[in-house]
């Protein structure tokens, strides 16, 4: 699945991740694969899964605005 950097920033921020989330701004690709980008991604403690079941309903898929 496609996903926007900004996608997995938002996810982070609505999760408290607020150190992760800049370190996201300034590393990950402005577009990403989850398959491809499993490892990164990874890395910011987020799986597949979870991204498919979150974001995967558009373009912010499940999250709300804070």
């Amino acid at each position: 699945m496609q996903i926007d950097k900004e996608q997995v920033v938002e996810l982070l921020r609505s999760k408290g991740e607020e150190q992760r989330v800049e370190q996201a701004e300034r590393e990950l690709p402005d577009q990403m694969d989850t398959d491809e980008h499993a490892d990164l991604l990874s890395g910011y403690g987020l799986g597949p899964q979870e991204l498919i079941a979150k974001l995967g309903g558009g373009p912010l898929g499940g999250l709300t605005g804070r």
